[in-house]
């Protein structure tokens, strides 16, 4: 039987698109065994749900730069000693093992999942005089390793078209079903004056402009519901200096039953991420997200963004440097309520019938058997 791996050293193996989506869905669909490689130190096991094999290549390593060549030898050593027909990875530090892996006369699939070379342009522990040649190291790197792979599956157009056409496919992160759990949907009417905003917490994910727009917003009891970490303790001190700190709640990391109760009680969720180079092009998981959970969305006004909110009328945008604008978006989205929820409504449709998994899981699944000819199974598993 044909054995595919798909292996991460930098992602938890409980990442969504990794896990739920991707392997989960080859394993159901392929008539081939489908293992997932992690590096966390946590063991291994048998996934409850779906019954593929997690496999742990032990604890990983501390520092970015031991992670980068002891995490990343200890992986290839069990990828290679495991003898996978496929080996599918989705960190970019792992390229030199993916290339080792090719020449052992392994397919590899090369899993994109942001646009590197523009997201090193604002890595903060850079020096700025040296992101600009980094960057382009970055993109030569990619440019060799699309052309020696068997395959790149990129989660944005703009992503896509930096590889070989006929070996590259676009697999969007769009929410699956199980994405979003809600056990109690409260209805809308009931909710009280909440936003949400959930994911990683930093400088250019408009952490303090939404902390801002909050003292601006007129209606007193309005409060930002924040649920992630912030990653740096000095941005943190920031917000909290911040006078519409008083209006904000900070959850921490909560778990998806959390993360479901938060968004059954707000009144719309915010993806006000800075314009740069790699968010401008970039579709954000929480905004499609918020679109499943039937919340109206606050967006950054970024193209991408715009085109999809103006094609469903699933929410408002708004400048996301300018915390006047954003607490103007707030407002109308309290002041109108009959209309939020239609937003909301018009957005949760549009997931059911567009911005979801299920085809982009095809696509994925047509690339495994046609490109790499691996065959289908006679009946999914359950």
């Amino acid at each position: 039987m044909t054995h595919i791996i798909q292996f991460t050293t930098v992602h938890p193996r409980t990442d969504v698109r990794i896990r739920i989506k991707e392997v989960a869905s080859l394993h159901r669909h392929l008539d081939a065994r489908v293992d997932l490689f992690v590096q966390d130190g946590l063991g291994d096991e048998i996934d409850a749900t779906h019954g593929f094999a997690i496999t742990d290549t032990g604890a990983r390593p501390k520092g970015r730069l031991a992670r980068m060549t002891k995490g990343a030898w200890r992986m290839f050593r069990a990828v290679r000693q495991a003898g996978p027909d496929v080996a599918h990875f989705h960190d970019p530090e792992l390229i030199p093992v993916g290339l080792l892996l090719r020449l052992s006369g392994i397919k590899v699939i090369y899993d994109v999942h942001e646009d590197l070379p523009r997201q090193v342009l604002n890595k903060v522990y850079l020096r700025p005089w040296l992101r600009g040649g980094i960057s382009k190291s970055v993109a030569a790197i990619e440019w060799v390793a699309g052309r020696a792979f068997n395959g790149v599956s990129a989660a944005v157009p703009s992503i896509a078209a930096r590889f070989p056409r006929d070996k590259t496919i676009l697999v969007r992160n769009f929410p699956a079903p199980e994405d979003i759990t809600a056990p109690m949907v409260r209805p809308y009417a009931d909710r009280p004056a909440h936003f949400t905003y959930i994911g990683g917490l930093t400088e250019v994910r408009g952490t303090l402009q939404m902390v801002a727009a909050m003292d601006l917003v007129p209606d007193s009891s309005a409060r930002l519901q924040l649920a992630g970490k912030f990653q740096q303790q000095s941005h943190r001190a920031a917000a909290e200096a911040t006078p519409g700190w008083a209006y904000v709640d900070d959850h921490g990391w909560l778990d998806r039953i959390g993360i479901a109760d938060l968004l059954s009680n707000a009144r719309a969720g915010m993806v006000v991420l800075h314009p740069t180079p790699s968010h401008v092009d970039s579709l954000p998981v929480k905004f499609f997200e918020y679109m499943a959970a039937g919340l109206p969305v606050i967006s950054s006004d970024f193209p991408m963004l715009c085109e999809i909110i103006e094609k469903t009328g699933c929410g408002l945008i708004a400048d996301p440097m300018d915390p006047a604008s954003i607490a103007k978006a707030m407002t109308l989205i309290l002041s109108d309520p009959q209309s939020a929820a239609e937003m909301g409504a018009r957005g949760k449709e549009a997931v059911a019938q567009h911005y979801n998994w299920h085809a982009e899981a095809r696509t994925l699944i047509a690339f495994y058997h046609d490109r790499l000819g691996i065959p289908l199974r006679a009946q999914p598993t359950a």
